[in-house]
């Protein structure tokens, strides 16, 4: 995989098939935090150390066992842009996190970029599956492998009582952090969505937006992820949250029949008009363009909407993000730049195609 690639292709192969529910659930999501025995935390250690353990880790990530999994390539951050770093964040390939503090940081990326191994980042190994719709144990299972083989290599800090030991309390015990990332509009515009969320959070389970802890949930999208580490098996995590989020599909399944039922004529004329402004407008934020493409999404997935793919929907997710945008255009652009360029470019996806 080449650099230029990842920079530039907005959508990630692995987000170019549909998964099980996938007019629903976007995205699910492993990720395994895992730290070395004889080395010290990332936020102590120093410059030599972050090499070495980089060097240790990417080592074990070129082991053929790795290599059955698909091709990868290790990329040290150092040696990265700024644009180049947002762009990994945007397409959720690297966390923010790592990409603001690059000391012995790298990232070891699979050729479709459903895998990524962040290295030095708030623990040294950070291990990343993702996969389209709603496959949460698929990723589990790719995520375990991996983390077995790195095992295998490497002696990891852990602790016979709390289990595996990381920088951040929150995530002792297992490590792990599964999530999916749902497009919930009809429960948004029933307004069933707040007392959805407050259930979510009394059953042991986080609701974040699309960047993760610390973001807001823009363009109707949610992420849904175990809060608890320590204390419940592997397992146990990913069979809760696998059940609460078949909980979820079923509601805004339900609730789109609702709105189709009762206010077919409101919301096909919600859509429209998101699309017309999207194919129109000459200056958009972010935060409109998202709302903006939730809605077209839904008009998508009711078949409200024809001659339109969700695909397009997720690539314009991505690529009007700040980072691809200047990456896309070739040029620094300042907040209203980006707003004027945002505009331009779905009119340019949504414009007819002759």
């Amino acid at each position: 995989m080449e650099k230029r690639r990842f920079a530039q292709d907005a959508l990630s192969e692995w987000m170019r098939n549909e998964g099980p529910d996938s007019e629903i659930v976007i995205s699910s999501r492993i990720r395994v935090a895992r730290n070395l025995k004889h080395q010290p935390f990332p936020m102590l250690a120093t410059n030599q150390q972050s090499r070495e353990v980089m060097e240790q880790l990417t080592a074990v990530a070129k082991h053929d066992k790795l290599q059955d999994l698909g091709s990868f390539e290790s990329f040290d951050l150092s040696e990265l842009n700024e644009l180049e770093k947002k762009v990994l964040v945007e397409k959720h390939l690297i966390s923010p996190n790592l990409a603001n503090d690059s000391r012995g940081g790298a990232v070891v990326l699979s050729a479709t970029e459903s895998i990524s191994i962040m290295i030095n980042e708030e623990d040294h190994l950070r291990i990343q599956c993702l996969y389209p719709g709603f496959q949460i144990r698929e990723a589990w299972a790719t995520a375990g492998r991996i983390d077995d083989l790195f095992e295998q290599e490497v002696d990891y800090a852990f602790d016979e009582r709390k289990g595996y030991l990381t920088s951040c309390p929150t995530n002792v015990g297992t490590g792990i952090r599964a999530s999916v990332m749902m497009h919930l509009p009809a429960l948004v515009l029933t307004q069933q969505i707040n007392r959805i969320l407050s259930a979510i959070t009394q059953v042991g389970l986080a609701v974040r937006g699309l960047y993760g802890e610390g973001s807001e949930a823009v363009g109707n999208l949610f992420q849904i992820s175990n809060q608890i580490t320590l204390g419940q098996s592997e397992e146990e995590i990913i069979d809760n949250l696998h059940s609460v989020a078949r909980q979820i599909i079923e509601h805004e399944k339900a609730a789109r029949e609702r709105l189709l039922a009762e206010s077919r004529v409101r919301v096909e004329d919600r859509v429209r008009r998101s699309y017309g402004i999207l194919s129109h407008a000459s200056i958009m934020d972010s935060k409109e363009a998202a709302q903006r493409l939730s809605d077209v999404r839904l008009g998508i997935d009711l078949e409200l909407i024809q001659n339109l793919s969700p695909q397009v929907m997720n690539e314009l997710m991505v690529l009007t993000q700040p980072g691809f945008l200047q990456q896309v255009f070739d040029e620094r652009l300042n907040a209203e730049q980006r707003d004027i360029r945002r505009a331009e470019l779905i009119r340019r996806y949504l414009s007819p195609k002759t």
